[in-house]
């Protein structure tokens, strides 16, 4: 197996599992021990995991890793975050929403949910992404009206950044902007690690008369390069039951609705 499709498993395996063990994964992957350490040393060196004895964990501190890479993370968890998260939007309203796994989540949440009654058709919610492979999944709901922003496609996200974002959402505005962000922190706000990601996330927020923030609990009280908003700006944060006590009384004493599902 060549060294970048074990570093591909590699990951896959961290996204899912959070740790690794050097002589498991070399039974699994059919590969020496001395092999998945060297692995190890270089994804470490390349900042995309922490070393441990006889292992590796999830980095201290997230990267940017790419989309799929973050899918079977906390899977569960951001199912109901999801869940929780479009139960907030009524029918009717204009909704933003930006790209990442919790999101796109919470995207297929609203386009699955029943027509409230006595509608006969017609949009019954419009929602303003970023993201295509939202965008792509929601484009077939005759019920969803789509907008999406212009601007230039990261690969790692599949969300549209530059200045064609903003160019868009500056004529517009939005009932709620749901963010999924890569760290929350009580002083610090929500934060991505990609400055053109946080640029297009912030117009997306700046719409909004509300700002959902969904986030599982690995991203709180962490830090992140690039800020999308103050928590200030936050009305709603959805994360699951795992999230550290300390942190939502914190985020809580601020004044943000802390829903932990």
């Amino acid at each position: 197996m060549a060294s970048h499709a074990r570093w591909t498993q590699l990951l896959e395996i961290l996204s899912d599992k959070g740790q690794i063990d050097v002589l498991n994964t070399a039974e699994q992957l059919g590969c020496s021990p001395a092999t998945i350490r060297r692995d190890l040393d270089e994804l470490a060196r390349q900042n995309l995991l922490t070393r441990t004895r006889g292992g590796a964990v999830v980095s201290a501190v997230s990267y940017d890793l790419p989309l799929r890479y973050k899918v079977a993370r906390k899977a569960d968890e951001k199912l109901r975050i999801a869940k929780a998260a479009a139960a907030l939007i009524p029918s009717g309203s204009t909704v933003g929403i930006n790209g990442g796994t919790t999101t796109s989540e919470v995207a297929r949440e609203l386009a699955v949910r029943p027509a409230p009654a006595g509608a006969s058709g017609g949009t019954t919610m419009t929602v303003v992404t970023n993201a295509i492979n939202i965008a792509n999944e929601l484009a077939v709901r005759p019920h969803v009206k789509i907008v999406v922003t212009g601007g230039v496609a990261r690969p790692n996200s599949y969300e549209l950044v530059g200045p064609l974002v903003n160019s868009v959402l500056n004529g517009l505005a939005l009932d709620y902007t749901i963010l999924g962000v890569d760290a929350v922190h009580p002083r610090l706000g929500a934060a991505t690690h990609d400055e053109s990601e946080a640029g297009a996330n912030r117009a997306l927020a700046e719409c909004a008369s509300k700002v959902i923030v969904v986030a599982d609990s690995s991203k709180l009280g962490r830090r992140a390069f690039a800020l999308v908003c103050e928590m200030s700006a936050v009305s709603v944060l959805v994360t699951d039951k795992d999230a550290p006590q300390d942190i939502v009384e914190e985020i809580t004493a601020r004044g943000i609705e802390v829903l932990c599902v």
